[in-house]
């Protein structure tokens, strides 16, 4: 009998769990303003050409569960098309896979397999909270990547009970709510990250200890199981120890700085000098995450729209709908003046 072929592994870098585009609402008199697919490419080939190794498409970021069928499926197709058109035909992407039920999540890992992605962001499914043990959600994503048609990543979120000391600030900028404070548990890392078609997780929480323990695990192999962080914040920290880079919602916006700090990061030895430019750049850049990370997806693409000009400042899809306040985004000049400064140095 043939051994199957080694699953496909994302590379280590920084990927963009991108915001999804929409038309003017003004443009259409459809219920809700229709997908801008033609944007969506023109900021996706920018993301490629500054240092970004992949793209996150359709997850919470890209507000999935706010598209049909149809829509997530035209999208990543769209993009698929429009980064061979530019000349980058096998580019990463990592489509996301939102929805508590296997059958279901199996129907999204093939829609995504058919519209050109190459894996699947699988968050854990928390519609239960509490009730969804270690054990269950063992058996979930086991039952989930024995017959997804492509390899998947695992999707964890903060555990507000374990770390109740950060539940103000992260609850504006992490996303525990769209798995109801389920947390994947180290030992239940450990087994899924043998399974043959399970290569990698993102970590969309504050716990520093849990990316480096499963980054540091000598019972799993690395080379076949990449850690991703959600948080830029972390980024050098988490790299120098181990772990794979981040999917990252602030290098959607500075795309060439926060890969230059992946790249010093990830270079060993790392020299004096080199760590200096990472210190610099980690603190630049965690001081951006801090501003933009209040707003979430409203910040991200008001920040897109007014650094690059994609898009359009109407928000999200209902109930995100909308613009920061008045006078927000100028209350941010410190952090993103910087952030700029060093963007322009560095970008193609």
């Amino acid at each position: 009998m043939t051994s199957p072929s080694p699953a496909l592994v994302p590379e280590p870098g920084v990927y963009v769990p991108t915001v999804t585009f929409f038309k003017p609402s003004t443009s259409s008199s459809a219920r809700q303003a229709p997908l801008e697919i033609a944007t969506q490419c023109l900021h996706s080939v920018h993301l490629a050409k500054n240092g970004i190794r992949g793209l996150v498409l359709m997850g919470s970021t890209g507000e999935a569960i706010h598209l049909s069928r149809t829509e997530r499926f035209e999208l990543l197709s769209g993009v698929r098309e429009g980064l061979t058109e530019a000349g980058f035909p096998d580019y990463p992407i990592i489509a996301g896979v939102l929805t508590n039920s296997v059958d279901e999540a199996l129907e999204w890992l093939g829609d995504a397999k058919e519209a050109g992605a190459q894996w699947g962001l699988v968050l854990a499914p928390g519609y239960f909270g509490g009730v969804a043990n270690q054990e269950n959600l063992l058996e979930w994503y086991t039952l989930v990547a024995d017959a997804s048609p492509i390899p998947i990543l695992l999707y964890d979120a903060l555990d507000l009970v374990e770390f109740k000391a950060l539940i103000t600030e992260i609850r504006r900028y992490n996303y525990p709510g769209v798995t109801n404070n389920i947390m994947i548990g180290l030992e239940t890392y450990t087994a899924l990250a043998a399974h043959p078609n399970i290569v990698g997780c993102k970590m969309s929480h504050g716990n520093v200890s849990h990316h480096l323990q499963v980054s540091l695990d000598p019972a799993i192999d690395h080379s076949n199981f990449r850690v991703f962080s959600g948080f830029g914040q972390q980024l050098g920290p988490i790299v120098l120890f181990g772990a794979a880079g981040v999917i990252d919602g602030l290098a959607a916006i500075y795309p060439a700085t926060v890969a230059r700090l992946f790249e010093l990061s990830a270079k060993r030895p790392v020299e004096p000098e080199a760590l200096k430019e990472i210190q610099k750049l980690q603190f630049v850049v965690s001081r951006a995450e801090e501003k933009l990370g209040k707003w979430g997806i409203v910040g991200i693409k008001e920040g897109i729209y007014r650094v690059l000009n994609f898009g359009n400042m109407e928000g999200g899809r209902l109930p995100l709908k909308g613009s920061l306040p008045e006078g927000e985004w100028s209350s941010w000049n410190v952090a993103m003046d910087s952030m700029m400064e060093i963007e322009k140095t560095l970008q193609q």
